[in-house]
């Protein structure tokens, strides 16, 4: 992933922004993709646009990012705006955020029985924290062991946390939904997951990881 420490890198995919039907990009979707491209993010992430998946959407953008610790990885994800102009009725909207974050954890940390319940719940805290109103949030959580064996004995058992998730952002003024704040509490999100402090003011109730190496956006 190329530097972009804290924004978005310089370089762009040409299908980041796609039209299905090879048409112009609505107004509304422009400026959502604005707004993302826009957003100021805490200087331990590296954000870069990539290519949106195909037919999920008439017009869709993405965008992969990584929390970065010198040269390791501690967590890292995807983040892909939808936006059909006649609406969808599984979104209850026209616009749809979808993401998928990772990280590697401790095991003593990943055999916590309540670990997918918190995760999920930074998610949605992440939301709210910044004031965002969204709804049809729905996803998964999931954690995978590995344990080595023969020539790779000498590594350590790990255990990485996925969560997939994907939400609806409520629309503001012109049909537009505020992007950038959607962006910056997945920033939160991932910093979370990767075990790095709150930049604002520490809740007491908000539970956080021991940093790990994540795994790459492939």
């Amino acid at each position: 992933m190329a530097p972009a420490q804290g924004h978005f890198s310089d370089q762009s995919d040409g299908d980041s922004e796609d039209s299905a039907e090879g048409g112009s990009v609505p107004p509304a979707f422009r400026s959502a993709v604005d707004a993302l491209r826009s957003a100021r993010l805490r200087p331990e992430l590296e954000v870069e646009p990539t290519r949106p998946p195909k037919r999920l959407a008439p017009y869709a953008y993405a965008l992969e990012a990584a929390v970065v610790d010198g040269e390791d990885d501690l967590a890292d994800g995807r983040l892909v705006l939808l936006h059909d102009p006649d609406g969808h009725e599984a979104w209850q909207g026209n616009f749809r955020l979808v993401t998928l974050v990772r990280a590697e954890l401790e095991p003593e940390m990943a055999s916590d029985p309540l670990l997918p319940e918190v995760c999920w719940s930074w998610l949605t805290g992440a939301l709210e924290a910044r004031g965002l109103s969204y709804g049809e949030a729905g996803g998964t959580v999931t954690r995978a062991g590995s344990h080595y064996f023969g020539a790779l004995e000498t590594r350590r058992p790990a255990t990485q946390i996925e969560i997939r998730a994907s939400w609806t952002p409520r629309e503001g003024r012109g049909g537009v939904p505020d992007t950038a704040a959607h962006l910056m509490a997945w920033g939160d999100l991932l910093c979370q997951i990767a075990g790095l402090p709150p930049s604002g003011p520490v809740d007491a109730a908000v539970v956080t990881l021991p940093q790990r190496r994540g795994p790459q956006v492939s």
